[in-house]
């Protein structure tokens, strides 16, 4: 039998039951003999039951007694059933409208007992029935939950109160072999009683891989999970109650569990508070997570190393992972990705292929868009083409430069098969300081690495990164880090001015927290997988024992004549029409790169302006305003025979 046909067979079966409970209860009313579902007793119906009927999954999940049992039966019943709505309101007395009362029951029903009328009983406490507003309480109208009249009725679904705070979670298509045999002690731990509470906290930098784990191990149990963001906790104490006690019903009717993603650095304090309040299965995952009163399962679920990485790409991309094998090894020591997206990356990439598309960097492409989308947020995207032709500075920082782009594209043979990455992650980061004045090619050097590496480049102002708040900027830090993790992108660090200045001697507490910001983005530099770079206008302020913890340190010295008059050979592109420039002119003006680009873009907008070639002269009204932003007017000596 399909499990469609079933469902049908069981939904007629609670129906008759329902019918027959209802009979009963009518009889109860009317004093008359119960006429039965269609001949058939209620034993009868059970027998034939393909699986409990639905009252009595209620009552036993909620506790119920025989007379509260039958207070629920009889407020579904007032909806459900016309006959017994009839009794009721003819037993309440003329002038009523069909409804239940405590009273009614009490004096109708089997085995009546007042604690059903508390709001510790299971039936208040648990929300099955409500109290319209009246002067007495048993007097009271009862209602039944709507909720829970359709589930009697035989149709389960999320209570709509919760629909906009949830959504559901299954399996990966992926698992990591660490992540799988995280599930397996989680489960062994369950299964023998260790998490009596029901509380597993999961924690580490892969947030998808947290969910990951958390979702197989429902599904071995027979659980639908559900997510439940903690951002979205109410503050309130009473609020949380309602919440914790609706979801927790919730949990028995779907037979589900919860997961509450903290995704966020900062979680918010009630949300240890209302984890305390849930029972069943609860999962609870993030970087940082609250403390809570319960006992826990703990675990640490990181994105996956280089070699299961390896593995889950050959998972997914299947027979397809022949036509990029070259690219597995190069990948996955580049991208720190999530098994997750993994899997959708290769269905993407298998696609492209079944459509013809070259292999060729198909998958390195692939993998630098997916680890984008976090970062983008965060820090600036800088579309690297500048190469190492238009990147003019002396052979020694050209050797530095080129040194550090070897290392970058050789660390996954060095680091994994020459062994040196087996003690650990601190160190094997490829750090680097660029020192300089403005516009002396720092960010064009980062610029022509990424290029030459196929990286994408992000600049971060740590101006804008530091903070006043102590512990602010160790947060954002963090945040920028976790979210280039997946990229694999070279990360440019400007201004590190702003919180690299010489070490002075700490006085109070902002000082002391100030040099552990500086410890911790030094730490997360050296465990970044990618190539960090710092930049600084002031080599002198920084403190040396910085400069000990960076691999490389490349000044960027103020171009001489022969390296202004190389840069602005470089200026004009050859579909520009150009007329009568003289570069050794040119090079006379003393300004560094970035200002020598400036003039020559202007410049062209002046000729462009007037329909002209560009010349001598529309290169010295465009120096003219450069100088003039930087309050320095040009002298004799540099701008004699321009025009």
């Amino acid at each position: 039998m399909s499990d469609r046909a079933a469902y049908d067979t069981w939904v007629q079966a609670n129906q008759r039951r329902l019918v027959g409970e209802f009979d009963r209860l009518k009889a109860r009313l009317t004093g008359g003999e119960s006429a039965g579902a269609t001949g058939d007793t209620i034993d009868e119906i059970d027998a034939e039951e393909p699986a409990p009927a639905a009252i009595d999954v209620i009552a036993n999940l909620f506790g119920l007694s025989r007379f509260e049992r039958d207070v629920l039966l009889l407020c579904a019943g007032v909806e459900m059933n016309s006959e017994l709505a009839h009794a009721c309101g003819e037993a309440l007395g003329s002038g009523h409208r069909p409804s239940v009362t405590f009273g009614l029951a009490l004096a109708a029903l089997e085995a009546p007992h007042w604690s059903a009328l508390t709001p510790v009983g299971p039936l208040r406490r648990w929300r099955l029935v409500e109290l319209d507003e009246s002067p007495g309480v048993a007097n009271a109208r009862l209602r039944i939950d709507e909720r829970v009249l359709h589930y009697l009725a035989g149709v389960n679904y999320l209570d709509p109160r919760l629909r906009p705070l949830l959504h559901t979670r299954r399996p990966g298509e992926l698992l990591a072999v660490a992540h799988r045999q995280t599930a397996a002690t989680i489960l062994s731990a369950i299964e023998a009683g260790r998490s009596s509470s029901g509380l597993v906290l999961l924690t580490g930098d892969d947030l998808q891989g947290q969910g990951d784990v958390a979702a197989f191990v429902a599904s071995e149990l027979g659980l639908q999970l559900y997510v439940f963001p903690a951002a979205l906790v109410p503050t309130s104490a009473s609020e949380i109650e309602a919440l914790a006690m609706l979801w927790q019903r919730e949990a028995f009717l779907l037979h589900a569990a919860l997961l509450v993603e903290c995704a966020e650095h900062e979680v918010p304090k009630q949300a240890g508070n209302f984890v305390d309040q849930l029972g069943g299965l609860v999962f609870v995952i993030g970087q940082e997570l609250p403390s809570f009163a319960r006992p826990a399962v703990s675990q640490v679920v990181n994105r996956p190393q280089a070699v299961e990485q390896r593995a889950l790409w050959e998972q997914a991309l299947g027979q397809d992972a022949a036509l990029v094998n070259g690219s597995l090894d190069g990948v996955s020591w580049q991208f720190r990705l999530s098994a997750g997206t993994i899997a959708t990356t290769g269905a993407q990439v298998r696609k492209r292929l079944a459509g013809e598309e070259r292999p060729e960097g198909l998958l390195w492409r692939a993998c630098q868009a997916a680890g984008r989308s976090k970062l983008d947020d965060l820090a600036q995207r800088i579309e690297p083409v500048a190469d190492w032709a238009a990147l003019i500075v002396s052979v020694p920082q050209q050797t530095t430069l080129r040194a550090m782009a070897a290392q970058v594209r050789h660390r996954l043979t060095v680091y994994q098969d020459w062994g040196f990455g087996s003690h650990g992650t601190r160190g094997l980061g490829i750090t680097a300081l660029f020192a300089g004045e403005s516009g002396t090619g720092k960010t064009m050097a980062a610029e022509v690495l990424a290029n030459e590496l196929s990286l994408d480049l992000y600049r971060i102002d740590l101006s804008a990164v530091v903070s006043k708040y102590i512990g602010e900027t160790e947060r954002n830090l963090r945040r920028l880090f976790d979210a280039a993790d997946e990229s694999g992108a070279i990360l440019l660090f400007d201004e590190a001015d702003a919180l690299f200045g010489k070490r002075s001697e700490v006085k109070d507490s902002h000082d002391r927290y100030a040099n552990i910001e500086v410890s911790y983005l030094l730490q997360r530099m050296e465990a970044y997988r990618g190539l960090a770079i710092l930049t600084t206008n002031m080599k002198a302020a920084l403190d040396q024992a910085f400069h000990r913890r960076l691999r490389f340190v490349v000044h960027f010295p103020f171009p001489d004549a022969a390296q202004r008059e190389a840069i602005w050979r470089t200026m004009f592109p050859t579909s520009a029409p150009v007329e009568g420039l003289d570069y050794p002119k040119l090079a006379r003006l003393h300004m560094a790169g970035g200002s020598i680009r400036n003039i020559a873009l202007n410049a062209a907008f002046l000729a462009a302006q007037v329909r002209e070639p560009l010349r001598m002269g529309h290169l010295l009204q465009a120096a003219q305003s450069e100088a003039a932003k930087r309050d320095r007017p040009l002298s004799d000596a540099e701008t004699r025979g321009w025009v």
